[in-house]
């Protein structure tokens, strides 16, 4: 039996979002710059943005929830660039069904199927996300709220 393939998760070196973004290719470059913007215009008050797990994240500082799990921040939102798709990994659609229909239902209304996994939204065109909902999803997720769901 051959060797089971383990690079479908791509991460990066890149220290800031500049270089992150700089070494995409360019037929991606232009999605994750859209879906980032999205995200960025959306992000509320004290999550804080880095490059972490080797992709762009948001996520809960330690100084405000020191007690996880791992002992890392709490991912809030993260994306990515895979080797077959791209990816928004949203923790807080899946501590709330509501918000999970939402995402889904936004999918109903651009004609799309869903591509998703237990924690992230699988995209290979920036069209094929419902990036409305996303937006408003991420704005409807105070860092305060997330913390207590992730604590459930």
């Amino acid at each position: 039996m051959g060797k089971a393939d383990t690079s479908i998760m791509v991460s990066s070196d890149a220290l800031t979002v500049e270089q992150y973004l700089a070494e995409l290719p360019d037929e991606r470059r232009d999605s994750i710059q859209q879906v980032y913007d999205v995200i960025r215009a959306n992000i509320p008050e004290g999550y804080e943005e880095a490059m972490y797990w080797g992709m762009i994240s948001w996520q809960v500082p330690l100084s405000l929830e020191p007690k996880t799990y791992n002992g890392e921040p709490l991912l809030f939102c993260a994306l990515a660039n895979q080797k077959r798709h791209m990816a928004i990994y949203m923790m807080s659609i899946y501590c709330d069904q509501t918000k999970l229909a939402r995402i889904l239902a936004g999918y109903e209304e651009i004609g799309r199927k869903p591509n998703m996994g237990k924690s992230c939204i699988r995209f290979t065109k920036v069209e094929h996300l419902p990036l409305k909902i996303i937006g408003e999803l991420i704005a409807e997720s105070p860092i305060d709220q997330f913390i207590e769901a992730s604590r459930r």
